[in-house]
């Protein structure tokens, strides 16, 4: 069986990680699929996100780097694939998650959505939330890939363009 764990990944943390790592145990192949959305403002370009990615990833056989524009169910469709795996940090995920199953649902009826919660340690832990700590200075290793963090650290040494 193989499933898509789709999202922006701008930027990968050991969160997404772990989710991957334990998907990749459960089921034969594990599609992480970044969302290249033109209208969101990312930090990093689709094909940064892909490239971290591929690093942290390096050592699983079973799991492939894709990206995908527009509707996931399209995209789920292309792939033959009908199982979308999210993941739930805190009850406040749930409510977002919740609805977008539903409307992947409702657009294709075939499509499943497994929620995967969070390990503890990384319950806390989001893109957004690393972006923050690392423009103000603070030790975000222990959140993100070395190669991640030296890109980051980077792009606000340069006036994040």
């Amino acid at each position: 069986m193989q499933v898509i764990y789709p999202g922006s990944f701008d930027p990968v943390t050991y969160g997404h990680i772990d989710i991957i790592d334990r998907c990749s145990k459960k089921f034969d192949k594990v599609i992480v699929s970044v969302l290249n959305n033109r209208a969101k403002k990312n930090l990093f370009t689709i094909e940064e996100r892909v490239e971290f990615l591929e690093k942290a990833l390096k050592d699983y056989d079973n799991v492939e780097i894709d990206t995908f524009s527009g509707l996931l169910v399209d995209y789920a469709r292309k792939k033959g694939c009908t199982t979308v795996v999210r993941g739930l940090r805190a009850v406040s995920d749930f409510e977002y998650e919740m609805q977008m199953a539903l409307m992947n649902k409702k657009l294709e009826k075939d499509i499943e959505t497994l929620f995967m919660v969070s390990s503890g340690k990384y319950a806390y832990l989001s893109s957004s939330i690393v972006k923050e700590v690392a423009m103000f200075g603070g030790d975000i290793s222990c959140f993100v890939p070395a190669e991640v963090e030296k890109a980051l650290r980077e792009k606000i040494k340069g006036g994040l363009k």
